[in-house]
């Protein structure tokens, strides 16, 4: 496992990497989530293997840090992300990215554009969304305030996840969690969605087939971005459909 100081109290991020060719691919992991879980058997899959992988923990996250006086949003998680990579000397990456992670790395290809050269974004978040509570995901951890998640809230959204969900949120920190989760449902201005129209790498889009049509597919696909379904899945689709996921992801890689 290797590291990065990210941040001036010399917290670290952490990845799993795989040796390989150039440019390197970085995968990004969701909201309670952790890269080498959720994307170990996609980085060495037939049609993903042979390229240098990066698969990063976010801070608060996996085996990152979990700095108490950091704030969490999607621009910090950006910029630390950002410090990672030059760490590495990584230029021009591929970033594969799931969920909270799209958003992030949306972000980040705006911010520092020399370290990505193409996006391919896993049912990610482009919009704001509201606070719902009793909700699963982000939109119900936000409905707690800070106080509220870490006296308790934390369990009862614990009981609504599931076991799979709550075997790599367990390793996150709560106070990480719900910033994270406040910051994701709140976005960005301009929002993720007007950041991911005006970027001008290559583009893609993987969500479950069984969701129906992505809100905003015109927009997107006039904009260069391909929205690409994927059968047999839900919200994780790299773990519910491995090969479908490679195939989707190998065809985005190409894409021009």
């Amino acid at each position: 496992m290797r590291s990065a100081v990210v941040t001036p109290q010399e917290d670290r991020i952490r990845w799993v990497e795989l040796p390989g060719e150039e440019p390197a691919r970085v995968y990004v992991h969701g909201l309670g989530a952790t890269s080498p879980a959720y994307f170990a058997a996609s980085a060495t899959h037939p049609l993903l293997a042979g390229r240098r992988s990066l698969l990063v923990d976010l801070l608060g996250h996996g085996h990152s840090d979990r700095p108490e006086g950091f704030d969490y949003t999607l621009e910090a998680h950006a910029d630390t992300l950002a410090a990672a990579l030059v760490e590495a000397r990584v230029e021009g990456a591929e970033l594969i990215a799931h969920s909270m992670g799209g958003a992030v790395a949306i972000v980040l290809a705006d911010r520092h554009p020399h370290l990505v050269s193409r996006l391919v974004l896993v049912d990610a978040n482009l919009d704001p969304l509201p606070r719902v509570p009793g909700a699963a995901g982000s939109s119900g951890i936000a409905a707690y305030t800070e106080e509220e998640f870490l006296a308790g809230g934390w369990a009862e959204v614990r009981d609504r996840a599931g076991a799979h969900w709550w075997s790599t949120m367990r390793l996150a920190d709560r106070t990480a969690l719900h910033r994270t989760a406040v910051h994701l449902v709140a976005g960005t201005t301009p929002t993720m969605r007007e950041l991911l129209l005006e970027l001008k790498i290559p583009r893609s889009f993987l969500l479950p087939e069984a969701d129906g049509p992505l809100p905003g597919t015109e927009a997107l696909e006039a904009a260069g971005v391909a929205v690409v379904p994927v059968p047999d899945c839900g919200h994780n689709i790299m773990l519910d459909n491995p090969e479908g996921f490679a195939r989707a992801t190998a065809t985005a890689l190409t894409r021009g």
